[in-house]
């Protein structure tokens, strides 16, 4: 239809005609399935237009537990502004993004172009997906296409709705959504049942699955059966669909077995079409896989299936020849707890099946299933009064529990020690405090950043109104989320004390083996910045010039360290260069070198510097901006 168009086009050139054309191709070219909204633009679309993003450090917020660990950052902004500097500095390089988007409950939970979004805006829905999808689409470039995890909650009132924006931004990805019970309390609603749970999306990129990991009893038992300790054997004969004969031809052979010992002797070639009786062996009980209703069905492994696995133990025989036998097997989950150890091998069977010492322990290595209800998941009891504990007062509504991002990362970064996690969606700080966390229990590296606006609750920003406050001003600002909860979070999750200086009590609830003191606090190091703007096309001074005062954070934040101009270096001009490169006290401690690469150097500067060993500066950082202003 769209050829044929074209080829009118050429015999009728005519303004009229044309436009006519071009309509109906339009509504040939609509989507034709999938979500369709009125889109919005964002007061931070308008300012991206004529600024640049940056950021600052803000000197009086930061904190060095171990100055050999890696940092991880606290940025302060609209996460739009902020994904927009990530995405030159972790495209492709980040490992998992946990969010916790606005849920959009039409109660005043979020703001859209400065103005709170409530129930009676009739574009509640399509300003929200218009959100999302801005940011989806950066996040997006920022995950490692060949092994990576998006993970976003969500509740009722947008899950349908974010499904599907999910499916169609990410359509080569494997999305599973599972359900959490998040309140045992059941809160209570109007005209309907009461809510207890909601729902987590997971969005997993090339290779990335939920990883195998130790889980207590409870995990266990979340799966819908109860864990006994034991090694757990299938039936070879195929249930369920696809069990008929005639569904799989080549799995109906005989299983000769010595009905004396109960050993298998050999196996039958599949039977021929219309042949439901095997050749006798003597002495031998020729065993088919017919179903509990009389008919044939099939076996789920293939003769030369069944030899190999067999040979490795993965084959027994029960029952008796009164009774009649049955053919157990071990799939391959079940045989991969063999082999990595989980289970003891104590001997082998008459049939080569591997003979295991029961496990009797409480944990388990496993991947829970799809409806998780865990004891420490509620968000009143490990979010809402966990950071009350904290804070000594109520700074933050509905904060996620802790264990709950805690495990929902943990199933794809446990084998990543040195994986990159980002929240842009942090709101208290759960995401860091959480990574922190799995750090702590296995001793590693993994670095945590964290994006969020620095707003005032709904009546905050009335008290603070009514005071002749606003926006902008000192006090206002110090009310703001980002400095007034979550900084003070982390800080005081680190260094072990609440927000009075006392020691903060108990333990953490931590992987099953380990034990986490919340005194101890955490080996950690944080920076906070602040994103900001620079005019695209200044008039009065050169663009390269300005964006030179913010490329130090750029650098830490792309490499998770802090540019001490002692042992990571930034040289931005001569002057630099002399007091580091050409330093006796500093240039023995230098380890990285980063070189603005407008410097002219002469050959022995340069072979100063290649003794040391130095990059440049990144031109991903701000080269397209300076491109576009002719520098």
């Amino acid at each position: 239809m769209i050829a044929f168009l074209e080829s009118l086009k050429e015999s009728h050139s005519d303004d009229a005609s044309i436009q006519a054309f071009n309509e109906i191709e339009n509504h040939i070219r609509d989507k034709k399935y999938g979500l369709v909204w009125e889109e919005h633009s964002e007061e931070v679309d308008d300012l991206l237009k004529e600024n640049i993003p940056i950021l600052t450090a803000d000197p009086e917020r930061r904190l060095c537990k171990d100055a050999s660990l890696p940092w991880n950052f606290i940025i302060e902004g609209d996460n739009l502004q902020a994904l927009y500097l990530l995405h030159k500095t972790h495209k492709g390089k980040v490992d998992c993004i946990y969010i916790d988007p606005p849920y959009n409950t039409g109660a005043r939970d979020w703001k859209y172009n400065n103005d709170y979004v409530d129930g009676t805006d009739v574009y509640r829905h399509s300003k929200w997906l218009s959100m999302m999808k801005n940011r989806l689409l950066l996040a997006k470039d920022l995950l490692n296409p060949s092994d990576s995890v998006l993970i976003c909650t969500i509740d009722e009132k947008e899950y349908l709705r974010l499904g599907c924006l999910l499916e169609e931004l990410f359509p080569e990805a494997r999305i599973q959504m599972i359900s959490t019970m998040i309140n045992p309390a059941n809160v209570a609603r109007v005209g309907g049942f009461g809510r207890s749970g909601e729902y987590i999306f997971f969005v997993m990129n090339g290779s990335a699955a939920p990883e195998r990991v130790k889980l207590d009893r409870e995990w266990v038992s979340s799966k819908g059966r109860t864990h006994t300790g034991n090694v757990r054997w299938d039936l070879l004969k195929r249930s369920g669909t696809n069990a008929e004969r005639r569904h799989s031809p080549g799995g109906f052979y005989p299983i000769y077995i010595n009905p004396s010992n109960g050993k298998i002797e050999c196996l039958g070639r599949p039977l021929a079409p219309g042949v439901s009786e095997a050749p006798a062996i003597d002495g031998l009980f020729a065993l088919l896989p017919i179903r509990q209703n009389g008919t044939e069905g099939n076996w789920q492994w293939s003769t030369d299936t069944f030899v190999t696995r067999m040979n490795q133990g993965r084959v027994k025989i029960g029952g008796n020849p009164e009774r009649g036998f049955t053919v157990y097997i071990l799939k391959d989950g079940e045989y991969s707890k063999i082999v990595n150890g989980e289970f003891t091998v104590t001997g082998r069977g008459i049939n080569n099946e591997l003979l295991t010492e029961d496990n009797d322990s409480d944990d388990v290595m496993a991947i829970p299933g799809d409806i998780w209800k865990i004891a420490s998941h509620d968000a009143t009891q490990y979010g809402s009064r966990l950071l009350g504990n904290i804070l000594g007062e109520k700074r933050f509504t509905f904060p996620k529990s802790l264990y709950a991002t805690h495990d929902a990362i943990r199933f794809f970064v446990s084998n990543k020690p040195n994986a990159v996690i980002v929240d842009f969606f942090a709101g208290s700080g759960t995401t860091l405090h959480a990574v922190n966390l799995l750090n702590a229990e296995d001793s590693g590296n993994r670095k945590c950043i964290i994006v969020t606006n620095n707003e005032v609750s709904a009546s905050e920003a009335k008290t603070l109104s009514e005071k002749g406050l606003k926006q902008g001003d000192e006090e206002w600002e110090r009310y703001g989320i980002a400095k007034y909860v979550t900084w003070p979070r982390t800080v005081c999750s680190i260094e072990g004390k609440d927000i009075k200086g006392q020691d903060l009590k108990g333990n953490y609830i931590s992987v099953p083996g380990t034990e986490v003191v919340l005194a101890d606090g955490f080996k950690s190091n944080v920076k906070f910045f602040k994103c900001s703007w620079t005019p695209r096309k200044p008039e009065d001074y050169l663009l390269s010039n300005a964006l030179c005062l913010h490329i130090k954070e750029m650098i830490e934040l792309q490499n998770a360290i802090e540019v001490d101009n002692v042992k990571n270096v930034l040289i931005l001009n001569k002057e630099d260069f002399k007091r580091t490169i050409l330093s006796s006290d500093v240039r023995p401690h230098i380890k990285r070198v980063w070189v603005n690469q407008n410097i002219i150097f002469s050959t022995e500067e340069l072979k100063a510097l290649k003794e040391i060993g130095y990059k440049y500066i990144p031109r991903e950082f701000f080269g397209q901006e300076l491109r576009e202003a002719a520098e």
